[in-house]
């Protein structure tokens, strides 16, 4: 039997030290760093430790959450990813946990076939029911994303379903009176970007191309952007889709907020009981979900008060996020808007509206890449 080198045995015998060392260095590290609660890039709570009890073993409960949680806290965990995304991509591979790495910089989330669309149309056609005999004008208002606004920008191939196909279906189903803001927003593809290249949200320039859909379905004269005075509120935002896809080398986007002089507002967070006299909170500026100072994040119910209002009409919106940026534009032609987050807010709207006097409009308002899951759907009436 030939011998083999001792150069060769060395070269073994090293590569087995070496990885012996890195998994013991791993293992180090694992046991003395801090173990974070919060992962700012994927914008969510990193598993806990799991408790231990003889049935979750049995189950296999425990051994799940304990995989979980070694993966959640993995020394240098943002980096490894980071490198995976990067080598994928370098691949040619350009979908990544549902996110496209598109033309231009843009991240595009895919847009999944819908299952509810027709549960939806039946929630909001009992809506609207329940407010028969009220003097309200009811309108419903669903978004396009950038799958299908920026369908240009998807990589060669990608599978694009019609979003404004399943919103006329919901449309029809419903009853109410629908606001297209497709074509609003195909119109202002020249004037700028209208999503965030690294967000599922519009930016405040698509959010302005909805308000002028609206406007004209109304018939009210839309503020124009000149009027109005402009803030670069954040400069490096990094959104959702930046979370999943994992690229977390890319670029953030500014956030651009517009404020009106003739506005006097009263913003008052009912559930919280903070009165304030803005429709920001900078403090989000600060933080990894930028977005959120548009209406300060999450409240179940807000009231809106502009003395300064070109009417004394009264406005209650129904919504996601989405509207939440193009809240700043609608406050000129409503003396008070209510808005409400139906996820959190379970007294019942269409009770509210029944038992609020002069309330004259009501607006739905949804994204449809989230419409299909949005939990707040169930709680509209």
């Amino acid at each position: 039997m030939k011998k083999r080198p001792v150069w060769e045995n060395r070269i073994k015998t090293a590569t087995a030290l070496l990885l012996a060392g890195m998994v013991m260095l791993l293992a180090v590290l694992f046991i003395a760093m801090d173990k974070k609660e919060f992962s700012e890039n994927e914008n969510r709570y990193l598993a806990e430790f799991p408790s231990v009890s003889l049935e979750k073993i049995k189950s296999g409960e425990y051994m799940s959450g304990l995989e979980s949680y070694l993966a959640d806290h993995f020394p240098f965990r943002d980096f490894f990813m980071g490198v995976k995304t990067k080598a994928e991509m370098s691949a040619g591979k350009r979908e990544i946990n549902g996110i496209y790495i598109a033309k231009d910089g843009y991240l595009i989330e895919e847009y999944e076939k819908p299952e509810n669309t027709e549960r939806i149309g039946k929630i909001l056609g009992s809506f609207a029911k329940e407010l028969e005999g009220q003097e309200v004008d009811v309108r419903l208002m669903l978004v396009p994303t950038a799958v299908c606004i920026y369908e240009e920008k998807l990589p060669e191939y990608a599978p694009v379903r019609d979003q404004m196909e399943t919103a006329e279906i919901i449309y029809g189903i419903s009853g109410i009176k629908p606001v297209d803001c497709s074509k609003d927003l195909l119109a202002y593809k020249a004037k700028g970007e209208l999503y965030y290249k690294t967000d599922h949200h519009w930016t405040t320039l698509g959010a302005y191309a909805g308000y002028t859909a609206y406007c004209r379905e109304k018939g009210m004269d839309a503020v124009s952007l000149e009027e109005m005075t402009a803030q670069t509120a954040a400069e490096d935002f990094r959104g959702t889709v930046y979370s999943k896809a994992g690229d977390y080398g890319r670029e953030g986007d500014p956030i651009t907020i517009y404020t009106n002089p003739a506005d006097k507002l009263t913003v008052e967070y009912m559930d919280t009981g903070e009165t304030t006299e803005s429709l920001y909170n900078l403090e989000y500026a600060e933080e990894k979900d930028k977005y959120s100072l548009f209406l300060d994040n999450l409240h179940s119910l807000i009231e809106i008060t502009n003395e300064n209002a070109d009417s004394g009409r009264k406005l209650v919106l129904i919504k996601d996020s989405y509207a939440n940026s193009m809240v700043p534009f609608l406050v000129r032609h409503y003396k008070k808007i209510y808005v409400f987050d139906t996820r959190y807010y379970k007294q019942g709207v269409s009770e509210f509206i029944k038992e609020q006097p002069g309330v004259t409009d009501v607006l739905l308002l949804y994204n449809m890449n989230t419409l299909d899951s949005d939990l707040g759907i169930r709680g509209v009436y």
